[in-house]
């Protein structure tokens, strides 16, 4: 009796967390796309920064080259980012948007929102970033 409550229980919990496991594995996987990418863009690595693009994007740079040199003018704390962290994130229809806090080359605070989009294939790909700076609070 003992044995069998046991294992009730075992597969109880295993069922209450499998939701939570589901959930969390799509923001993992953008969390680590723009990790990889972001460290493709200090390494001056192209082709696997354009790599985590999506068709979408890849439609309008249809280059590689042409891609990391937009990022680099237009996205430079992006390009080249002080420190980043994950902020909050969500879930829609196949898309994940995830919170980027960034602070830029300059020592300003930005927030980048990430959008990825699942692919047809189940993978993940970059579809956009919009760039928001961030005000400075108060002085303490």
């Amino acid at each position: 009796m003992i044995r069998t409550f046991k294992a009730c229980a075992c597969i109880a919990i295993l069922l209450a967390t499998a939701p939570l496991s589901q959930a969390a594995e799509p923001v993992d996987t953008a969390q680590s796309i723009i990790q990889n990418q972001i460290e493709a863009f200090l390494h001056d690595d192209a082709e696997t920064a354009y790599s985590f693009a999506s068709p979408q994007i890849r439609q309008k740079f249809p280059d590689k080259s042409v891609f990391f040199d937009m990022v680099k003018r237009s996205y430079a704390p992006v390009y080249r980012p002080g420190n980043f962290a994950f902020g909050r994130n969500k879930i829609e229809s196949g898309t994940v948007v995830q919170e980027v806090l960034i602070s830029g080359p300059d020592g300003k605070d930005w927030t980048a929102l990430y959008f990825l989009v699942r692919q047809p294939d189940g993978t993940y790909k970059i579809n956009g970033v919009q760039l928001l700076r961030q005000t400075p609070g108060p002085e303490i």
